[in-house]
């Protein structure tokens, strides 16, 4: 179903932006898991809204609640359920929207599928579905970070902001794996200090317009095992595009080289391999840790384009549901730049993909013995 994803480690959202509350159900979770309910937490409370000046200031604690598949502290091999209440919600800001459609959002379209829609705050295309899937890959990233065994070690997930608009880290100045501190550093999550300064400046300057800015997040991932991946239609990296473009306003998805290799001869572009410690690797990387469509040992990185948050303060032409061109000048609380809040949300999708296409490779090529 279209709420649902993945095939062994499956995941099903639920819940609108201003309902009482929102979640996910996990099935296929393995038994024996050791998680708390404060492992969860710390994830979400990266995602969670009013916790800069630069992000909306919706004050949401969204504090998770395991309701059920963990029995003393691990998990059972039943599904997990996890819900976060609202508190917060003020739908009224809203009623404007009720007939208006906000330019380049969901509104329109959502009303031209279903024949109705839920106005507030965009029901159920509003970022704060994504609550679930950053619960569930907090799951997802305990399992990957136990199942890392040598010589890759445990599998490492870090997303960060690398631009803003037109201000992107110099060159070279993010080629070290950022640690998590790094990256929490700064609220605008840029692990490069004089860079997250300014992309700070520029996202106050812009919300005291009224308006909003977009930019790119980049995500890398070491010590996942080759071998992940599916021909053909599930490949690694068609997956993990997919799990990119499912979050709200993505438009963008890149791995490797990405589209400056176009530019490059085959020559210049391959990853040559050789030996290293008596495994196989490559002393490039254009191919982003992936070749064939299935993981080769080398880290995976890629990057995301964000668009610029679609609800703005300003007057915008637009029509209502009679079709009669009108104004709208949006209210209520929202994001001036989602990508300080969508890190982790990256991060989150990356583990579900990892994780369902490392069950699935056990699953065809571990369990038999002929």
């Amino acid at each position: 179903m279209p709420n649902s994803f993945g095939k062994l480690f499956t995941i099903t959202t639920w819940g609108e932006s201003h309902g009482p509350a929102v979640g996910v159900a996990i099935d296929g979770c393995p038994p024996g898991l050791p998680i708390t309910a404060e492992e969860i937490q710390a994830e979400l409370d990266r995602r969670r809204p009013g916790q800069s000046d630069i992000v909306t200031p919706r004050k949401e604690n969204d504090r998770v609640e395991i309701l059920s598949g963990v029995f003393e502290g691990r998990t059972t091999g039943v599904p997990l359920a996890l819900l976060v209440r609202s508190t917060d919600a003020r739908p009224g800001a809203y009623d404007e929207m009720r007939e208006k459609f906000r330019p380049s959002h969901a509104d329109y379209t959502y009303q031209a599928k279903y024949g109705h829609r839920d106005h507030r705050g965009g029901g159920r295309s509003s970022a704060r579905e994504t609550i679930g899937r950053v619960a569930a890959g907090a799951v997802a990233k305990k399992i990957l970070h136990l199942a890392g065994v040598a010589p890759g070690g445990p599998v490492e997930i870090r997303a960060f902001v690398s631009q803003i608009r037109d201000i992107a880290a110099p060159a070279g100045a993010l080629e070290k794996f950022p640690t998590l501190a790094e990256v929490e550093a700064s609220p605008v999550r840029c692990p490069h200090a004089a860079t997250a300064a300014r992309m700070i400046e520029l996202i106050k300057a812009v919300r005291a317009e009224g308006d909003s800015v977009g930019g790119v997040i980049t995500c890398r991932a070491r010590g996942v095992p080759p071998g992940l991946g599916e021909p053909v239609f599930d490949r690694l990296e068609a997956d993990l595009a997919k799990a990119m473009l499912s979050l709200p306003a993505t438009k963008g998805f890149e791995i490797g080289s990405g589209f400056a290799g176009t530019l490059s001869k085959g020559s210049q572009h391959n990853d040559a391999f050789v030996m290293r410690e008596g495994q196989v690797h490559t002393p490039t990387n254009r191919s982003g840790g992936v070749q064939g469509g299935i993981s080769n040992g080398e880290e995976i990185f890629f990057r995301v384009a964000f668009k610029p948050t679609a609800t703005i303060l300003q007057p915008q032409k637009t029509v209502d549901v009679h079709g009669a061109e009108t104004e709208l000048a949006a209210r209520g609380r929202h994001d001036p730049c989602v990508l300080p809040r969508a890190v982790v949300i990256v991060e989150a999708m990356t583990a579900l993909v990892l994780l369902d296409h490392w069950m699935r490779h056990a699953a065809q090529n571990k369990t038999f013995r002929f």
